[in-house]
């Protein structure tokens, strides 16, 4: 049975790094070491080393609030990190602990790990799950992440495992002076996994490298303005500002829903494009910024069923679904894909290049011809535009009394703590 879980562990550390490109060789070797199925004791053990992200709590709304991370962007942040040996590490979001023991495996004895989550049940589980694997020396404390933890500070490296729509001003002052910090960074709907580093002893943080990702939001003080309003079992509609005027609230959820199961206009856009243009950095990211009532919509899929109410979405797979729009009250749309014959989803879709499907919209209820055609412009816009997306693009971070000026041309987020910056070369 040994050499059987060698081998899956070999399996999933070659497929991963080949399939994402990761230049670390300490992170492979950690990816080859740590008994991921350890961590996941619910599974049987060729599941666990599934390159797959597996939930592992719910609200009480159905949606997942936890889960083991898809072991390829686990790699690809810790990729982004550059973790070396003697490292001190803080992890926001401990999850089930794998991805603490996968950083405690690289920085070594010599090293410190220390791992925050909101939920006590987690923290004693990912504890657990820790000591029987064999990394006991990873400190895990329940707390709010957003106040990192002062008590092992400072930290050559800092990542959050949940997506933020800030940076903690808390993550910062704990920072070391030559510090790293990854985060899954929520642009208005749009993650990606980005890579800061201080630019100077007075300078603002700036992106190093940009990574498409998804996960789970934040919860606590630090829980960005976005709203996820639960449509129907299974399925979602993400709102990146959910407070601005006119933006559809909990209470539309079911009429939203009744528009979706009814009849739709489509609206061609004459733009063929795959899932790494539409999702991981392309269209996403133009909706993002020129569209203010841009959404998401994402569908769960039980084993088997090749049903749901998302059955033209550009995004598919075995286990869910999901496709871009805009909404606000009183209409829909979204956008859909035609002929469509792409590879699995994930990360490593990036490196893809599949021009695989005509894109089109379709608009729901009494606004949804207008709505369409709004989205469906907004699509020839991109295309027109060179398609832009990861390639030369750049998010600078600086306090809220600092930054450029709006008018420099760079898309200005405002956050709590911080105003990003995003441009591209």
């Amino acid at each position: 049975m040994d050499a059987e879980l060698a081998q899956l562990r070999e399996g999933l550390a070659a497929r991963v790094v080949a399939a994402n490109r990761i230049s670390s060789e300490r992170v492979a070797a950690a990816l080859r070491a740590v008994p991921r199925h350890l961590f996941l004791p619910g599974l049987p053990p060729h599941a666990a080393y599934r390159d797959e992200a597996i939930v592992t709590k719910r609200d009480q709304a159905g949606q997942p609030i936890s889960s083991s991370s898809q072991p390829a962007i686990m790699a690809i942040m810790a990729d982004q990190l550059d973790l070396a040996p003697g490292q001190r590490v803080l992890e926001i979001g401990a999850g089930t602990g794998y991805n603490a023991a996968l950083i405690s495996h690289v920085v070594g004895a010599q090293g410190q790990v220390t791992s925050v989550d909101i939920d006590p049940d987690l923290v004693e589980r990912a504890r657990g799950h820790l000591a029987r694997a064999g990394f006991e020396a990873v400190t895990v404390a329940c707390a709010d992440g957003a106040e990192g933890y002062s008590g092992r500070a400072p930290y050559d490296r800092i990542i959050a495992t949940v997506g933020v729509a800030d940076l903690a001003p808390a993550w910062l002052a704990q920072a070391a002076p030559q510090a790293r910090v990854v985060v899954p960074l929520d642009l208005r709907g749009t993650q990606l996994s980005a890579a800061f580093e201080r630019a100077g002893p007075a300078g603002p943080w700036v992106s190093r490298s940009l990574a498409p990702c998804g996960f789970m939001r934040m919860r606590g003080s630090l829980a960005g303005p976005e709203l996820v309003i639960t449509l129907a079992p299974g399925l979602s509609l993400l709102v990146p500002d959910g407070t601005r005027p006119g933006a559809p609230g909990v209470a539309d959820a079911g009429a939203l829903a009744g528009l979706l199961a009814g009849p739709s206009v489509p609206h061609p856009t004459g733009v063929r494009a795959g899932p790494a243009g539409v999702f991981w950095g392309g269209l996403g990211l133009w909706l993002a910024v020129h569209e203010p009532r841009s959404c998401r919509l994402n569908e769960e899929l039980s084993p088997g069923d090749q049903g749901g109410l998302l059955t033209a979405a550009p995004l598919r797979g075995a286990r869910g679904q999901g496709t871009l729009g805009i909404a606000e009250r009183g209409g829909l749309a979204i956008l859909t894909a035609d002929l469509w014959a792409g590879a699995e989803p994930g990360p490593s879709a990036q490196r893809v290049n599949l021009e695989t499907a005509v894109l089109g919209t379709a608009g729901f209820g009494p606004r949804g011809a207008p709505l369409a055609a709004d989205l469906a412009a907004q699509v020839r816009a991109w295309d027109q535009a060179g398609r832009p997306g990861l390639p030369g693009l750049h998010v600078d971070a600086y306090p809220r009394s600092a930054g450029p000026d709006p008018a420099a041309g760079a898309l200005i987020i405002e956050r709590p703590g911080t105003r990003f910056a995003v441009y591209h070369d």
